[in-house]
């Protein structure tokens, strides 16, 4: 655990201590009390990487449409190393210029991530029926094959 995560762990449990002992806490509420109470200060980078974080969410939220009318992610990243940071750069679809190994890493990365994703789901789910012991375990099925091939073949809508 590193210094820095003491510290927010400190300033949760005295919010905690000031309103309550609540089971369910939101981020934005204690940190919007933290702040106020000057126990967060941002440093400078930070606040670039809360910038940086934006510009990323507008990049992952472009969709362009094809001229048959599929709808596509125009931008996609990759995630790279370089020493102890890890960053994304990202890349146009429609530009020529981003090389094609920038794309067979993005999307391989992305597949790995939803991989991930599915590894942690079953986990929960497999902890949450030993936990609980419900009448009717929850059963989850990691087979997509059915499932996209069905909203590949919906009805496209027009642009």
């Amino acid at each position: 655990m590193s210094a820095y995560s003491d510290q927010v762990k400190n300033y949760v449990e005295r919010y905690r201590a000031e309103y309550g002992d609540e089971a369910l806490l939101d981020p934005h509420a204690i940190a919007e009390w933290a702040f106020g109470r000057g126990l967060h200060k941002p440093n400078p980078r930070a606040i670039i990487d809360i910038i940086a974080a934006d510009i990323a969410q507008v990049f992952r939220e472009e969709y362009r449409t094809t001229k048959d009318g599929r709808r596509y992610r125009a931008m996609h990243a990759r995630t790279i190393r370089r020493g102890n940071e890890s960053f994304a750069l990202w890349g146009d679809m429609d530009d020529p210029n981003v090389p094609h190994s920038h794309f067979v890493i993005s999307f391989g990365q992305r597949r790995q991530n939803i991989v991930g994703d599915c590894v942690r789901l079953q986990t929960d789910v497999d902890v949450y029926n030993e936990k609980r012991q419900p009448a009717e375990p929850i059963q989850m099925i990691m087979d997509f094959t059915l499932d996209v091939a069905e909203l590949v073949q919906r009805p496209r809508r027009a642009a």
